[in-house]
């Protein structure tokens, strides 16, 4: 099978259950920018996986990067009967984000300032992936007036972001780096 189809060439792509739309279609900027986003978790993996003291977010970054391809099928779906069929992003996927940035806080100083991107490498990824995954929430949200079936989604995405904020901050702080505070 080739990986060209041809198809889009004229500006248009099927969603899930052959609905063509045109790639300017709201229903895209979302689960695209989620590709996205989920690409950079990729290249966050590589960059922390050799690293031992961040060995437990490569395996929670796994399921997430699981959990994001599912919330892009849904996102990429507008067929409401055949969206019952798809896998689901659920309260507990959400509860699970909630939790592991409940179990990283614990070992950080409580937040006083505003703190810039960067510090490590791999903080910086974590922060380039929420404001990523910000953008992901921004577009979903503006799907969720004609599509309240995709509310989990837009608080799957909110969670996520927090995540991703709390592991930059966790990342420095076990590679015995100071977050950079914002100097107003």
């Amino acid at each position: 099978m080739k990986v060209y189809t041809k198809t889009g060439d004229k500006g248009k792509t099927s969603l899930i259950g052959g609905v063509k739309v045109a790639k300017t279609h709201p229903r895209l900027h979302a689960y695209g920018t989620v590709d996205e986003l989920n690409s950079l978790l990729g290249l966050l993996i590589c960059e922390i996986e050799e690293i031992p003291e961040l060995h437990s977010l490569v395996h929670q970054i796994h399921r997430i990067q699981n959990e994001l391809f599912n919330l892009g099928s849904i996102l990429a779906c507008a067929n409401k009967k055949l969206l019952k069929n798809l896998p689901q992003i659920k309260p507990e996927h959400t509860s699970a984000l909630e939790a592991e940035i409940d179990e990283m806080t614990e070992s950080l100083a409580p937040l006083k300032q505003f703190i810039l991107p960067g510090g490590s490498r791999a903080a910086a990824y974590f922060h380039l992936g929420r404001t990523i995954c910000r953008r992901a929430e921004r577009h979903t949200t503006s799907l969720i007036a004609k599509n309240p079936e995709l509310l989990p989604c837009m608080i799957y995405l909110n969670r996520l972001s927090d995540y991703l904020f709390v592991g930059a901050r966790f990342t420095n702080h076990k590679l015995k780096i100071n977050d950079r505070v914002w100097a107003k």
